[in-house]
Formats: C-alpha cells, structure tokens, sequence
C-alpha cells in the first residue's frame, strides 16, 4: 500500500493516463518525422516522450538525484508501427511499482538535479514527481495537441470540451 504522500500522485497518474492515451491514440503514424519548427521534436519523438515519462521519471526519482550533464543526444525517433499507447501502459505499470514501495522515508528524502558540478534545485523525492512527472507530462502532452491541431487532427477532450470533442453535449 502506498504511503499517504504517495497515493494522491499515483490516483492522479492514473486518472490522466487516461486522456494520455487519447491524445496519444491520435497521433498518425505516417506523420512520425512531422515537426512544427526546426528546433521541435518530431511528432514521433514527441509522442514517445509523451508515453515514457511516467516510467523514465519514476525510475530517475529512485536514485538520489540526476546530473543533467550526463543527458547525451535527442530523443529517438521511434518506427512507424510504434504503439504509443502500449509504451504507455509499460511506463504507467512501471511507475506504480516504483512509486507504492517509497515508504516515508523514501518519499520526503531529498533529490537532486544538477548539470556538471551546479546543482540546480533539490526537493523532496514526492515533490520531485509532482514537478518532473506530473506537470512535466502535462506540459508535454499540452504540446502534442497543439501538434494535432496543426496537422488537422481532430483534437481528443483532455478537460471539459475540445473544438473537436463536447464529451458534455
């Protein structure tokens, strides 16, 4: 059973797994190398950022901290027939058996994000999933509808209504 300061996290990744993978079921796989500007990601690699952070964020909350400055390389673009929504399902199964083992302890130990010798903050490990994984996945997954919305894909409700999508009449 999760710790208290936990289970609000997991009951809230659970609950936004689920317009995730809508988004994520949107995301045409002929349109993998799409970008937007030259300095975006792809819509493949976007995509699958997308469907791993929950898993890749858990398991880098399960050390002490991350040095930024061992990050090599951009984010792999991923092959057409890539199921997005099936990585997500690996990332979120993932996530849930990282996160309902932290005990106390675990949950408020400090973490840390540096690049090179500079640390750039430190938090609570609790505090570091809501920042890094939460709101970081919404961000993310923010930008992929506006991804779809530019190629002309009909844009899943995320909260309330969409232009496309009035889930409420």
């Amino acid at each position: 059973m999760p710790t208290s300061a936990v289970a609000p996290l997991i009951a809230e990744l659970e609950r936004e797994s689920k317009a995730t993978r809508k988004v994520l079921e949107r995301v045409p796989r002929e349109k993998l190398e799409w970008r937007p500007h030259p300095k975006s990601m792809s819509l493949g690699q976007l995509a699958n950022h997308v469907a791993g952070i929950p898993g890749n964020i858990a398991r880098m909350a399960q050390g002490e901290g991350f040095n930024a400055a061992d990050r090599t390389g951009s984010y792999p673009q991923p092959e057409p027939g890539t199921d997005f929504a099936a990585n997500l399902d690996v990332a979120l199964e993932e996530s849930r058996s990282i996160l309902s083992q932290w005990d106390p302890e675990t949950a408020s130990g400090t973490w840390r994000l540096t690049a090179g010798e500079q640390e750039v903050f430190s938090m609570p490990r609790v505090e570091m999933i809501r920042s890094m994984l939460l709101n970081h996945w919404y961000h993310h997954r923010g930008q992929l509808t506006v991804y779809l919305r530019l190629l002309d894909v009909p844009v899943p409700a995320v909260y309330g209504r969409s232009a496309d999508e009035r889930p409420f009449g």
